[in-house]
């Protein structure tokens, strides 16, 4: 099992927890570790999910800030970050 604290490699964070930060996704961090390793998985699994998809495929992990916007922005950009290799 993989936590949000296993993501990073040292200090160097993983392409999601950037993009969570870059996109300020994680407001007050109630549901940003959850939103996180989600992201992970969704996109390991879907590599190719466009920014369309996004809100259903997250739908379960609710945000208590309602920083819905800011989480599909991050979540795209890390898509789009990997679809890209960088």
């Amino acid at each position: 099992m993989t936590t949000v604290e296993g993501l990073a490699e040292g200090d160097r964070l993983h392409p999601v927890q950037q993009a969570f930060i870059d996109h300020d996704a994680f407001q007050c961090g109630f549901c940003t570790s959850g939103q996180i390793v989600s992201a992970v998985g969704l996109l390991a699994e879907r590599p190719g999910v466009t920014a369309a998809e996004i809100p259903e495929v997250m739908s379960g992990n609710l945000c208590r800030c309602a920083a819905y916007s800011n989480i599909r922005d991050a979540v795209a950009a890390a898509a789009r970050q990997s679809r890209e290799g960088k």
